[in-house]
């Protein structure tokens, strides 16, 4: 359970990062507007997805290579 808590947390620090780094490259309607529900919480939502996943394939891999040693 606190490995999934740490992979979650790194996906939302890593993903929110990521976003705030690219949120002025984006056009105006995928910028968050704070204490808004907007598309830019979309966006974030989704960096944040996909930096979990890869997050979790990473620890698979990590896992399954330490079994095979």
């Amino acid at each position: 359970m606190m490995a999934n808590f740490l992979h979650a947390l790194v996906a939302v620090l890593a993903g929110n990062a990521a976003y705030f780094l690219i949120m002025p490259h984006l056009p105006a309607s995928a910028q968050h507007v704070p204490q808004r529900m907007d598309l830019g919480l979309i966006v974030d939502f989704c960096i944040c997805l996909v930096i979990l996943g890869m997050v979790k394939v990473v620890a698979r891999y990590r896992r399954q290579s330490q079994i095979q040693k």
